[in-house]
């Protein structure tokens, strides 16, 4: 017979940002559980809102399976003495798995022979089993957690009431000082509460009392109720599908309404009445059909209909006095040029340890003109670069965005436009915080793109230097983030940047014009060039892991001689687009042998000088040429060019290994032979570590 259970953790109002990941845990966990308790069953269905978290399990068996397993114990030799006694080791291991000594065999394995029992386990009933649901409940985690009364279990929040009912039937536990029973609570103000039958009973006794604990059907009533407004009114109602969620899991019963506000404050920039409408209000706003934005906004209410125009005019009062706030900020903030708020930052700590605001924002100015120079902007987009380095962070001192934070950047755009900044420079001031995550949008300028790098570069190479790095899930300064952010806008812009390169221009730039780092920072940069490029090279291996590459290709790329993310990139293109080459195993043998030859300290040396007239056949000539030869073309060609030519080598370097000993006896004939072999893994070595590479 097949059973149903109904599971319902009963809690006061949760974050709505909580609700979702935490019945998505609660499933996880009890699907894991009833696996592993071999109890089987055919769906579980979730149920939350801001007040509960559910599940209804369907198809669950009686019980377990009963187990029947032979178990091997210790060896004959030890489980019997010389007389043939049983020893405690016998006796102990019989008496745990629930037999005797009578019940016990030998069989040999090895070559030796060993104790054996059949144990046999009856399955426990599924109620049984079920009532272990208690420790599910208790193990969970959540992002916020609290205590209540006297306990110090923490939880999400205060557990209020817990059904569990398998078919018509309460299993009894216990949580702190609440009991697990048949009754639920329907809506806080317009529910009563009700007792359930079965678990069938349970989403239809729920919509009685005002609760739609269905989640998805929630959601629906919701985009349904807004579509009928956007009719009726002839409204275009922009869903965010990231409110809609969250104003979903902050109603049980949803009920929208309209409002509406003065249109003084249309003129206000959008990006102002939407953040406050829509982060601050959990609003939605809306435009009319050419996309311009009404004094309107659409809300969802906890209730029914009752009062609805009291509800209204409350949050019509509670907008209008953010948006009075927004009005006197903006207008305010007009009374001052750039030179008024760029002054300010002076006294803005960037970090305590590292220095002012202003002073990043002039080693920023450094790294973009260095990075402008060698992606090839323009004298006129290095220009507006230079300019927007000097001023792109202004807007953080400005009383609207004091009170929207997450306008930084858009302000800064709005106010350079309308000081009389030029378009270009306005524009790279809102796209330098780009990516604001690990898919946000990219920066489209090139001067954006540019200073967006280099803002992010500074970031990273200051905490460096002051031994801030992150560990672990440590990160407080994001800097994680905003180097996978380096990494995606190269890829994006296909810019060839050396780290390593524009590390050491950095540092010398530094050191010729004023040094906005204090002493101790700046001994430390060279020190910490090598560690910012680990720290790269692992942002790199992060959006490999976004692709699907093979993770020797990655790790061949990754461990490159260049510092060049770009060409990481391709290199990692071109090295899939041949893995499946039929010449591509013996190719790639062959230049890993010549690489697995090469010491590191002659790697490491600026000349490798190779003496051809110690040459003793021609077999070390042919290879010397061809190989010099691909060195003539390899920095400008394409990273498959470059492996076409490698992997032409290897027939030559076959006969070279053929023909000779590279340890030969004469040093001067080993030293010359490992210097040739060291010159083509340097070669190869800008393609890869092609020793990473599977191709067995």
């Amino acid at each position: 017979m097949a059973h149903e259970f109904l599971l319902e953790i009963g809690l006061e109002e949760i974050p709505a940002h909580v609700v979702t990941p935490s019945i998505n845990q609660l499933v996880e966990r009890t699907t894991n559980y009833l696996n592993e308790q071999r109890i089987t069953f055919s769906n579980i269905k979730p149920f939350s809102t801001p007040r509960r978290l559910a599940m209804l399990i369907s198809g669950l068996a009686d019980q377990q399976p009963d187990v029947e397993e032979e178990v091997k114990g210790p060896a004959k030799k030890i489980a019997q003495d010389a007389d043939g006694n049983w020893t405690k080791a016998a006796q102990g291991f019989v008496r745990g798995q629930g037999a005797s000594v009578d019940d016990i065999t030998f069989k040999e394995l090895k070559g030796e022979e060993y104790v054996y029992v059949n144990k046999h386990e009856t399955g426990k009933p599924v109620a049984e089993v079920l009532v272990g649901m208690k420790d599910v409940i208790m193990a969970m985690t959540f992002p916020t957690m609290m205590k209540w009364g006297s306990y110090k279990f923490q939880y999400v929040r205060p557990i209020r009431w817990i059904v569990a009912l398998l078919d018509d039937q309460v299993l009894p536990f216990e949580i702190l000082d609440v009991t697990t029973g048949r009754t639920t609570q329907g809506h806080r103000f317009l529910g009563r509460e009700v007792e359930l039958t079965t678990p069938a009973d349970y989403e239809e006794a729920l919509t009685s009392q005002f609760v739609i604990v269905d989640a998805d059907k929630r959601k629906a009533r919701i985009r349904k109720q807004i579509e009928q407004l956007a009719a009726d009114r002839s409204w275009t109602i922009t869903v965010d599908e990231d409110l809609l969620e969250e104003v979903n899991n902050l109603v049980e019963w949803p009920t929208t309404f309209a409002g509406h506000f003065d249109e003084k404050y249309l003129t206000i920039p959008d990006e102002v009445l939407i953040t406050s409408m829509r982060d601050h209000q959990r609003f939605f706003y809306v435009t009319d059909s050419k996309g311009d934005l009404l004094p309107n906004f659409v809300s969802v209410r906890n209730g029914n209909a009752e009062h609805l125009d009291n509800v209204i005019a409350g949050n019509e009062k509670v907008l209008t006095a953010r948006l009075e706030d927004a009005m006197f900020f903006y207008q305010e903030d007009q009374k001052h040029d750039i030179d008024f708020y760029v002054n300010k930052l002076k006294d803005v700590s960037f970090h305590d340890k590292i220095g002012s605001m202003t002073e990043h924002m002039k080693r920023t100015g450094i790294i973009a003109n260095l990075i402008g120079q060698r992606v090839g902007l323009s004298d006129t987009e290095l220009a507006d670069l230079q300019r927007a380095s000097e001023i792109y962070k202004f807007d953080l001192v400005t009383g609207m965005v004091g009170e929207f934070s997450e306008l930084q950047g858009v302000m800064g755009e709005k106010y350079a436009l309308l000081f009389g900044e030029k378009p270009a420079v306005a524009q790279a001031i809102r796209e330098h915080y780009m990516p604001i995550s690990a898919e946000g949008a990219l920066p489209q300028s090139k001067i954006g793109a540019a200073l967006a790098i280099a803002d992010k570069y500074d970031s990273i190479t200051a905490f460096f230097a002051a031994d801030m790095i992150p560990s672990g899930s440590n990160d407080p300064y994001a800097l994680r983030r905003q180097a996978f952010g380096i990494v995606r806008i190269l890829r994006d812009k296909q810019w060839h940047l050396p780290l390593m390169r524009m590390g050491q221009d950095f540092e010398i730039a530094l050191s010729n014009k004023h040094a906005a780092f204090n002493p101790d920072l700046q001994a430390n940069l060279a020190a910490g060039r090598t560690r910012i490029q680990s720290f790269m090279n692992d942002r790199v291996r992060q959006w490999f892991n976004t692709q699907d590459v093979r993770h020797d290709i990655v790790d061949a790329v990754t461990n490159a001689a260049t510092t060049d993310v770009l060409t990481m990139l391709e290199d990692a293109v071109t090295l899939t687009s041949h893995a499946s080459d039929n010449d591509f195993r013996d190719a790639i043998e062959a230049l890993t042998r010549v690489a697995r030859l090469t010491k590191d300290d002659l790697l490491a040396a600026s000349e490798l000088p190779v003496e051809p007239k110690l040459f003793e056949n021609d077999t070390e000539q042919r290879l010397y040429d061809a190989v010099n030869k691909v060195d003539e073309h390899f920095a400008e060609q394409t990273p498959d060019e470059n492996y076409h030519s490698l992997a032409a080598l290897r027939p030559l370097i076959e006969d070279y290994f053929e023909a000779n000993m590279v340890m030969a006896d004469d040093d001067a004939v080993r030293t010359n032979r490992l210097n040739q072999l060291a010159q083509l893994t340097k070669l190869t070595l800008q393609l890869g570590d092609l020793k990473q590479l599977i191709v067995k």
